[in-house]
């Protein structure tokens, strides 16, 4: 799976967001992103979860370590689904969209999701193509506009916030991928 090259976004400092510019929830997601150059770290992100996901096949997308729980396609549904999700909140509210935004079930959507039927190889394309958007979207924003608060989920936050829980979000499911799937199923082989 060969990337085309992609012009790196421009570093921004915008700050990291503080409490109040997202539901106290997401606090664990935006403590475990690095560093205040939220650009870069989101492109890098793509890097690492390609490397991560590169040379595996559908017998590891299918893999679940437990009864009940998704397989590895379903968490990178989950993931690009989120991401979606939050960064359409991102551009809502960094137009100055009022309209408070509903929140969504992450059971529903992977429920309804056709990760299953998908072969991974077309997943990890999906991933790539939704951070890139993500990317493009947040490189071109007027510094004003990250301050922004809107409400989402009946939750106040700030498209700074929102662009660090899907920083975080992803570390989050990476990290699980690659301890309780990918570990896990090596060490059955």
């Amino acid at each position: 799976m060969l990337e085309p090259a992609v012009i790196s976004p421009p570093s921004l400092n915008i700050g990291r967001p503080r409490a109040g510019e997202y539901a106290p929830y997401y606090e664990r997601y935006i403590a475990m992103v690095p560093g205040e150059d939220i650009l870069n770290t989101l492109d890098q992100q793509r890097r690492q979860t390609m490397l991560l996901l590169s040379g595996r096949d559908d017998d590891d997308g299918n893999f679940r370590y437990a009864v009940g729980k998704w397989s590895a396609k379903e968490v990178l549904g989950h993931v690009c689904d989120t991401e979606r999700v939050f960064a359409y909140r991102a551009m809502r509210i960094s137009r100055a969209d009022a309209t408070p935004m509903e929140g969504f079930e992450q059971d529903d959507y992977v429920r309804n999701g056709p990760f299953a039927n998908r072969p991974l190889e077309d997943l990890v394309e999906d991933f790539i193509a939704v951070r890139r958007a993500t990317l493009s979207l947040l490189r071109n924003l007027a510094e004003a506009a990250w301050m922004r608060r809107g409400l989402a989920n009946k939750n106040e936050v700030s498209v700074r916030g929102l662009a660090y829980i899907i920083a975080g979000h992803e570390l989050h499911h990476r990290g699980i991928l690659e301890e309780k799937y990918f570990a896990a199923r090596s060490a059955r082989s």
